[in-house]
């Protein structure tokens, strides 16, 4: 009988600590793809200029294809790979030119650019929005789902670092979905995610 309790008790204790780190893990690994908050802007993705009392500088405004934004007096300047914070920085830099002392404000008010390519035994290759804390396995559904040939086993996320080198990374989705991975593998803007 002790045997019995002591067993359901270790059990529990384990089935406690698996899906306590099942649920920080997608949280943790979320943090690191978008580098603890830090989005980087890119094409259609809109913005909000603030300057305290300087209504007339104030502005909501897109990143336009060439990843330049349009600023009162300040005219264009390029937003496209900025942090909200780098964008504002700049923007106060360039703006204590004209105004004593700004407070600059930028907040993102829409993201639109994050983009992943899906490539390979899809259904419909080709290039999608992704939200924010997407999966491999979120964007094989944007591009329809498995081909009948494709090897769930051979995935590979392309990924291109801040400093222009280029990733290889191995997924195992058949892993994912037959639970022997908890933690899901997350995309980030711009990864090509190629099936074989």
């Amino acid at each position: 009988m002790r045997f019995t309790i002591g067993l359901v008790v270790v059990v529990i204790s384990i089935a406690f600590i698996t899906t306590a780190h099942a649920q920080k893990q997608p949280a943790d690994n979320a943090a690191r793809a978008y580098g603890d908050g830090e989005f980087q802007l890119g094409p259609d993705d809109v913005v909000e200029v603030s300057v305290y009392q300087e209504k007339e500088l104030s502005a909501i405004v897109p990143v336009r294809p060439d990843g330049k934004i349009s600023i009162p007096l300040i005219g264009e300047m390029p937003a496209s790979g900025k942090t909200a914070k780098e964008l504002q920085k700049e923007i106060t830099s360039k703006y204590a030119q004209f105004i004593t002392e700004p407070a600059v404000t930028v907040v993102v008010k829409e993201v639109n650019s994050p983009k992943v390519s899906v490539l390979g035994e899809v259904k419909s290759p080709g290039v999608y929005k992704i939200k924010d804390r997407a999966t491999v396995l979120d964007a094989i559904a944007l591009a329809g789902g498995l081909t009948e040939y494709a090897k769930k086993d051979k995935i590979t996320v392309i990924r291109v670092d801040p400093s222009g080198e280029q990733h290889h990374l191995k997924v195992n989705l058949d892993d994912q979905l037959k639970g022997r991975r908890l933690e899901p593998f997350y995309v980030l803007p711009y990864d090509k995610i190629y099936v074989q």
